[in-house]
């Protein structure tokens, strides 16, 4: 297997930590090489969250390069587009309309651009919206959006499904582990 680069951008409290983890899980089940790294920033007042997952037979660093990412993980449209011109050419984003203010919004000393969609449209990649707020709903819990997205990535990572469901459930903690089985499902239905 060819390295696989992956990035997940999100904002403090949207699960971007545990994402990457679930991701991480299911390449060590499928006995691969991983490393990892994460920025958390101001991520407990709301700010950016960044995580590199690189996965492969062999992996050296764990940063992905700019304009080396295969495969964006947006959790957050704004901070999808923060990132991606981190994606290569024919690469994928896989991110959520879901909006979530950062604080120069909230406090009114920014406002949000109303074309961020169209500007991720703009890149030369393969762009996967998922409705992963209301997918997480119908799975028992809004927080589980992240998991959602999880599932969704899983179609371009050829892993095994049971590898998926096994990494899910080692991962989160048995009391939702019936939510986000859902909501992992809903998402690599979407």
């Amino acid at each position: 297997m060819k390295t696989v680069n992956l990035l997940l951008s999100g904002v403090g409290g949207q699960g971007v930590i545990l994402a990457s983890a679930i991701l991480s899980r299911a390449a060590l089940l499928q006995g691969l090489d991983i490393k990892q790294s994460e920025v958390h920033g101001m991520s407990q007042r709301g700010g950016s969250v960044v995580s590199h997952v690189r996965v492969g037979e062999k992996v050296h660093s764990p940063l992905v390069a700019e304009g080396g990412c295969d495969i964006l993980l947006g959790f957050e449209p704004l901070e999808a587009l923060r990132f991606a011109h981190w994606v290569r050419k024919d690469g994928t984003i896989v991110y959520t309309p879901d909006r979530v203010n950062p604080s120069t919004v909230s406090a009114g000393l920014a406002e949000y651009p109303d074309d961020v969609e169209e500007r991720l449209r703009t890149y030369p990649v393969n762009l996967v919206r998922v409705e992963a707020a209301a997918l997480a709903e119908r799975a028992g819990n809004r927080r589980a959006a992240n998991v959602v997205l999880v599932g969704a990535a899983s179609r371009f990572l050829d892993f095994p499904l049971e590898v998926w469901e096994k990494a899910v459930e080692e991962s989160v903690p048995p009391k939702v582990r019936d939510v986000n089985r859902e909501a992992f499902r809903l998402g690599r239905e979407a």
